[in-house]
């Protein structure tokens, strides 16, 4: 007897394993297995595992419909002197950094409700359901713990970190997006002195001056200016 495999239009992550396991995985059916592990693992930062930007922003997305404000808060992290590991012990050494810091979060954020991404090269981001009264707190030991010393070949590491928070609360009516670039500007305010550990992002952070979308004073930033 033949088997007919039916699938929805809309494919979910969950229902096309549940589905394809009725029948036998032959043809079309393996291609579209393999196929959805492909798409998946395409979303994930191929260093450190983290999902990137849009899973990260969807994410937030989602817990600002479901859950309160109050509750929920963006923090942008950006290392600290990373070049400087590069340059002194080499892209090894860097990309262990970027694993750490990768793993360290991952293992914060798989005790509450929380995701942490890579954004690209030694930014972070981790959206995170606290309670406004612990918030503080546990953000603080987050960054005690991002800051433990890393051992590499026989070398002491010395980590450290910038971290810029935004409460969805302070930014009442608006998007994830909006809200992550609040998180991005109290970071950069943070790293270069103008404020101090724990800063949480004003509306004015939240609509901060960019360049071609990206926060002004970011690498290569001056150049896109210039061009324009």
């Amino acid at each position: 007897m033949n088997s007919t495999l039916r699938l929805p239009g809309r494919i979910g992550p969950h229902t096309l394993l549940i589905t394809t396991a009725a029948v036998p995985l032959t043809g079309w059916a393996v291609h579209a297995l393999t196929l959805h592990r492909r798409l998946a693992d395409a979303r994930k930062d191929l260093l450190t595992g983290l999902p990137c930007r849009p899973e990260f922003v969807a994410y937030g997305e989602r817990l600002l419909r479901t859950r309160r404000r109050d509750a929920v808060h963006v923090l942008m992290l950006d290392g600290v002197d990373f070049k400087a590991v590069n340059d002194t012990y080499g892209h090894a050494a860097g990309d262990t950094v970027i694993q750490t810091l990768g793993r360290r979060l991952a293992q914060w954020s798989a005790s509450r409700q929380a995701l942490a991404a890579r954004l690209g090269g030694d930014e972070f981001a981790v959206c995170a359901v606290i309670p406004p009264s612990a918030a503080l707190a546990e953000i603080t030991t987050l960054r005690e713990q991002l800051q433990q010393p890393l051992h590499h070949e026989g070398h002491t590491l010395r980590l450290d970190v910038s971290i810029g928070i935004a409460r969805a609360a302070d930014l009442p009516g608006e998007s994830m997006s909006q809200i992550l670039r609040g998180a991005d500007t109290a970071m950069y305010r943070v790293k270069k002195g103008e404020a101090t550990f724990p800063y949480c992002a004003t509306r004015a952070d939240a609509y901060a001056k960019t360049v071609n979308g990206r926060r002004a004073g970011r690498r290569g930033t001056h150049l896109l200016a210039g061009a324009a």
